[in-house]
């Protein structure tokens, strides 16, 4: 699905701001129909935001259920015979978008987008009522997975099996666009390149297209000027004197497709886009047939009072540090972020690897968040719902991401339990749709530490082994000498087994910012400094290591529970964004390794 923009044939109108806010306590707004009048409510909430932590009511915060959106729109005047859209860029964890009293769409799956044509609802120069119902449960035929409990007193509690806190609401932005009725709707770029060349293969799906009309493709530069041009929706061009997109240096060019009739202009798309190769060889990572090797973090988006919502300014902040830092790349653990993230990332040329949020598929973590471990696999848990859903996310990640050049692996799940019976039919149909849908990048999932190379039996169905290891936190906690041996001869194993490259997607230790010790004492700043050193002593003895993800950029919010004391802590900043003793020691190694 290709973003809307502002174009010479298309307009584009933000609807971010104040909507009127109201909970569905009693799950009766749909039945009583909220959606044909004016909400009944005194509440008024900002989009983008996340609703948990807004209002001082511990009844909203820890509501489980739907949550009313409302407010008037004007279509804009000029917008009389377009084809008119509303679009979310994400409703977390569903929802249903209602124009006057119409229902003009419904969406499963809180973190990519979907739209609704609405120009037989609406006119224009006039408004319309627009209602969004956001339903944040997450059951076992989501993804997420979790479940939903009640209480004694009748109160319905969600639980899930991951260590981040279950923000939902309007996250990211809402939008009312025009097109024509003949309009590009899907591009796909395909780059290579060969000497100074480069080659772009390219394919335009354009609806209502006439028998009268043309497709065709100019490629411009960073600065605008013309260097190819091709004809039809499908097709390839050369670049002569290519500029490649490089880490570091995120070298952007310019499809410009456009479909004329009659000698006139009927739509036009811009979509940017790299020339860069990717490949797996052995046991190196290759980006344009140069071994790259990452340095950054598994991130989060989360932020003090806004929960999950998109901002530029803390997203512009969020870049700068890691500038700051060294990082080359980051994981969007575990989730897709913000389109506009992405974009960013392809503009400053910092590397992704993008992740569906296929997260807690692992009956073992029962135990950890206050049940007791189940199985993973059957109709019980994990069954033919979940993967439905999960092919879903595969799918609608790779259809939004899939032309962005920071986008070098397809994650499709972290820390599943890969050792079960069950796990290889589960996941061997879901790497393959991957490739399917993207035959161009590597696909991975994310291994957890139970499911070590003796016990897996999924990982040799992906391109690249990523681990999360806690040795010396979770197991060997403050014994850095006995956990350095253990990771090691880990490693060592993956590496004679499968010969692929590996990449530590998470490593870290809580830390409590200002408590300082002289002894290996965990949650002090010098642990956490010592535990990094420890696992980078290995990093640097295993060839087939390629890459180093930190847990986590910084502390993030997380669920109710004795395990942690006000969220996770294993940030290298905190969650305002102030640097820990180990951010000075990751910048030291990390600014060395990149230069």
């Amino acid at each position: 699905m290709l973003k809307p923009q502002n174009s010479p044939t298309r307009e584009l109108v933000n609807v971010d701001g104040l909507f009127a806010f109201k909970v569905d306590y009693d799950r009766t707004g749909a039945q009583e129909r909220w959606f044909a009048a004016e909400l009944d409510t005194a509440l008024e909430i900002g989009v983008p935001s996340s609703f948990n932590d807004l209002f001082a009511d511990q009844g909203i915060r820890d509501h489980v259920g739907y949550l009313w959106y409302q407010r008037e729109v004007r279509v804009p005047r000029g917008w009389a015979g377009e084809r008119i859209f509303i679009r979310l860029d994400s409703a977390t964890h569903y929802g249903d978008v209602y124009v006057n009293e119409a229902l003009v769409a419904s969406h499963q799956g809180g973190y990519t987008p979907f739209e609704a044509e609405i120009a037989g609802h609406v006119a224009a120069g006039k408004t319309f009522r627009l209602t969004i119902a956001v339903n944040n449960e997450l059951t076992q035929a989501t993804i997420p997975p979790g479940s939903i409990e009640a209480t004694s007193d009748g109160r319905r509690q969600q639980k899930y099996m991951h260590d981040f806190y279950n923000y939902a609401g309007l996250h990211r932005s809402v939008w009312l666009y025009s097109a024509p009725a003949t309009r590009v709707e899907d591009i796909t770029v395909v780059t290579g390149f060969e000497g100074g060349t480069g080659r772009v293969d390219y394919t335009a799906a354009v609806a209502n297209l006439s028998a009268t009309a043309a497709v065709s493709v100019q490629v411009l530069d960073a600065a605008g000027a013309l260097v190819a041009t091709g004809d039809g929706a499908e097709g390839a061009v050369a670049i002569n004197d290519v500029v490649l997109w490089q880490p570091g240096a995120g070298y952007l060019y310019t499809l410009a497709v456009q479909v004329h009739d009659g000698g006139a202009l009927v739509d036009e798309y811009r979509l940017p886009f790299g020339v860069r190769t990717i490949e797996v060889s052995g046991k190196q990572f290759l980006i344009n047939g140069e071994p790259f090797y990452f340095t950054g973090f598994g991130m989060h988006e989360d932020h003090v009072t806004v929960g999950k919502a998109h901002s530029n300014a803390q997203m512009v902040n969020d870049f700068s540090l890691l500038e700051w830092i060294g990082a080359n790349s980051f994981r969007t653990s575990h989730y897709p972020y913000a389109e506009e993230v992405m974009e960013f990332a392809d503009r400053h040329g910092i590397v992704v690897i993008d992740e569906t949020p296929a997260v807690g598929l692992n009956g073992s973590f029962a135990g950890v968040f206050g049940g007791a471990p189940v199985s993973t696999y059957g109709e019980h848990f994990v069954n033919g719902d979940t993967a439905a859903s999960h092919r879903a996310a595969i799918t609608e990640l790779i259809a939004r991401d899939k032309n962005h050049p920071s986008v070098v692996i397809w994650s499709i799940a972290n820390e599943p339990n890969s050792s079960e019976a069950g796990a290889r039919d589960y996941f061997a149909p879901l790497a393959q749709l991957a490739r399917d849908l993207d035959p161009t990048r590597p696909v991975g999932y994310v291994n957890v530490m139970f499911d070590d190379f003796e016990k897996d039996t999924i990982t040799d169905l992906f391109d690249v082994i990523m681990l999360n290891r806690y040795y010396g936190w979770y197991l060997q906690n403050g014994d850095l000498a006995s956990a350095e041996a253990v990771l090691e001869r880990e490693l060592l194993g993956w590496e004679a087994k499968l010969g692929k490259p590996m990449i530590m997607a998470e490593y870290g230790a809580d830390t409590l910012p200002g408590f300082h010790s002289l002894y290996d004492q965990p949650w002090s700043e010098e642990y956490q400094s010592k535990f990094l050193a420890m696992y980078h002593r290995v990093f640097d003895r295993v060839e087939a290591l390629v890459g180093e993800h930190v847990w986590n950029f910084a502390d993030f919010a997380t669920s109710n529970g004795i395990m942690r004391v006000d969220g996770n802590k294993k940030g290298v900043f905190t969650r305002d964004r102030r640097p820990k003793a180990a951010a000075h020691e990751l910048r030291a190694r990390w600014t060395a390794l990149n230069n």
